[in-house]
């Protein structure tokens, strides 16, 4: 669930979410009188965030989702001599000494 959450909910939530704390932030700018200086960033400050949110999620790509060394490898089905052998999970090969 967590992985789904990272993956998936995380960065199609994140953008938005940080677009409404940058129009939140805007709106209390302009109060203050210095609004006209912002004006025209907020497309900076998105871009901004989506490269980091892509970087994270490359990142965790990587770094989450590779394959320990002794783990099993799936074999598809494929057909033998006109025969179709099922898909299965050859177990690892032993490691050498």
């Amino acid at each position: 669930m967590i992985r789904a959450f990272l993956t998936v909910i995380l960065p199609l939530l994140l953008p938005t979410a940080l677009y409404l704390l940058w129009v939140f932030a805007m709106r209390r700018v302009e109060a203050a009188g210095v609004g006209d200086l912002f004006r025209g960033m907020p497309w900076i400050w998105l871009a901004a965030a989506g490269v980091v949110l892509l970087a994270g999620a490359l990142t965790l790509a990587a770094l989450g989702f590779g394959r320990s060394a002794d783990t099993a490898d799936y074999v598809p089905p494929r057909a033998i001599g006109g025969q179709i052998v099922p898909g299965h999970i050859e177990p690892a090969p032993a490691p050498r000494p």
